[in-house]
């Protein structure tokens, strides 16, 4: 497990394009946290990281948003109204799990078990208004 301190919006955004520069193809970020922790700003570094130039915002509403840059595409998942099986199959979770997509997985742990285990979980706690904790592991490392 590594882990990280931010103090910004700024920082998050670093960190995460750092992170994503050493994804290999069709990887999955699963991220733990509650409201307001950085999910979405980390999702906005990854994209950045991964060449993907656009706006990110949480797809609370639509569950997943689609972002495609030149060489890379990013699918960002809120799973926080996902209740059951039936319901993560017709998310389309399952069909780009087996492409080179990349995942990011907002509110990951409403469907932990789907994940495959060489899911990279990003735990995030906050510190204080602006500073967060970033603790980053394979889902099969976890302890």
């Amino acid at each position: 497990m590594k882990e990280y301190i931010t103090e910004s919006y700024e920082e998050t955004l670093l960190l995460a394009e750092k992170i994503a520069k050493e994804l290999p193809k069709g990887s999955v970020v699963a991220f733990i946290g509650g409201l307001g922790m950085g999910k979405t700003a980390f999702t906005t570094g990854l994209a950045k990281g991964l060449g993907i130039n656009c706006d990110v915002s949480s797809p609370t509403f639509a569950i997943c948003n689609t972002y495609i840059g030149e060489s890379n595409i990013l699918y960002h998942y809120d799973m926080y109204r996902v209740d059951g099986w039936d319901d993560l199959y017709s998310t389309g979770f399952f069909d780009f799990l087996d492409t080179d997509a990349y995942m990011a997985v907002e509110w990951s742990e409403n469907i932990y078990n789907a994940l495959p285990d060489d899911t990279l979980v990003v735990e995030i706690e906050r510190l204080g208004e602006s500073t967060r904790k970033f603790s980053i592991y394979k889902k099969s490392e976890e302890e």
